[in-house]
């Protein structure tokens, strides 16, 4: 009796445990595309030549990758470490902490350095039919590790010292500058930029050719435009494009301004309007509709005034207003540098402003005044 008991309970926590798996077609696209290999990797030529070389000589050093979000270094070091040990032995060689694990000085002292002082063991493992090196070595991979404290940093080249020779770290960053220079000149650095538009592109069109989505070349530059080198970041809209367009029936077809809206990009004719309102010369002569009457003459408060309050009641986001009109600014062919100088630190103080949490309203009324007084000095 006692034994069909627990018998179906074990059936009935089977069962539990296989609903609770992720089906591929619910993964956000991020994860079920995130490389597997080195060799998948997009761009960082050079940093996938040097790894390269340590799946067949199994010597690696620790390792500091840096650069911009969505760059690619959390998904190299995983790649390098599956390469490494094999889905067998992945979780007992492989140690990973992000932002959401405790990043003081005590999870250093007991769960790194735990883990750290376990010896593997060296032997050449067979999984799934294929042959993985399985160095005589242990990863820690400390995601964000610029978010560490100081003291907890300053743990940690100990450790990393005492058990160098069964244990590598890899420190992921997106500001090299907070890591501190002991713990930094341990470390081989691998610096990861922002992927061009070639890489991009080919991974992009990659993943809607496997999802059965049909993008022209225009959706594809507006996805690399909007997301200014994050891959993780153009992914992810191209996953809410596809779920936006499959929402109506029939499936309408992605275009641009999909992918304008769910970025939250102002509408480009809406900028120049309010360009236009700030005394900045526009070429492309475009009319929103339902934007507030066209001012005559130059600037002014209460048409500025006007136009701001327009922005703000229709939604669109202080920092990518502002930061829309700087590039707009920035890259004016007729703008000297002298009035751009003066619009450029205004556009600074605005920054810091919205960071600290000031009034969005406010501030854009104030670049704007302050841009059309540059403007027409």
């Amino acid at each position: 009796m006692a034994s069909s008991f627990f018998a179906a309970k074990a059936t009935s926590s089977s069962k539990l445990t296989s609903k609770q798996r992720v089906e591929p077609a619910l993964q956000p696209w991020v994860e079920k595309y995130r490389p597997k290999t080195i060799d998948d990797i997009s761009a960082q030529e050079h940093t996938v030549a040097v790894l390269r070389k340590t799946l067949t000589s199994t010597n690696l050093p620790h390792m500091l990758f840096y650069g911009p979000p969505g760059t690619g270094k959390t998904s190299t070091i995983l790649a390098l470490a599956r390469q490494l040990f094999g889905p067998d032995n992945f979780r007992n060689r492989v140690l990973e902490l992000n932002a959401s694990d405790e990043r003081g000085i005590n999870i250093v002292r007991d769960k790194i350095k735990n883990f750290a002082r376990q010896t593997p063991r060296a032997e050449t493992v067979a999984s799934d039919g294929k042959v993985y090196p399985c160095p005589p070595y242990k990863i820690i991979i400390l995601d964000e590790a610029d978010s560490m404290t100081q003291d907890a940093q300053g743990a940690l080249r100990r450790i990393m010292e005492t058990y160098a020779r069964i244990t590598r770290f890899c420190l992921v960053c997106n500001y090299v500058t907070r890591i501190i220079e002991p713990l930094a000149s341990r470390c081989s650095k691998f610096r990861f930029t922002p992927l061009d538009s070639d890489s991009a592109a080919l991974r992009l069109s990659h993943i809607a050719q496997a999802e059965e989505i049909d993008v022209d070349k225009a959706v594809i530059d507006e996805l690399i435009s909007t997301s200014a080198g994050d891959l993780r970041r153009a992914i992810t809209y191209l996953q809410s494009a596809s779920r936006l367009s499959s929402s109506s029936t029939p499936a309408t077809k992605i275009k641009p301004v999909d992918i304008q809206e769910i970025a939250g990009v102002v509408p480009t004719a809406v900028i120049e309007d309010f360009a236009r309102i700030l005394g900045i010369e526009v070429q492309n002569d475009m009319v929103v509709d339902d934007s507030p009457p066209r001012v005559d003459g130059r600037g002014g408060f209460e048409p500025i005034k006007k136009y701001v309050k327009f922005l703000m009641r229709e939604g669109y986001s202080a920092t990518q207003i502002i930061s829309q009109v700087h590039d707009l600014v920035t890259f004016h062919p007729t703008l000297n540098g002298r009035k751009k100088s003066k619009c450029a630190l205004v556009f600074a103080e605005a920054d810091k402003a919205l960071c600290d949490g000031a009034d969005e309203e406010l501030w854009v009324m104030e670049v704007g005044l302050r841009v059309n007084k540059a403007v027409l000095s």
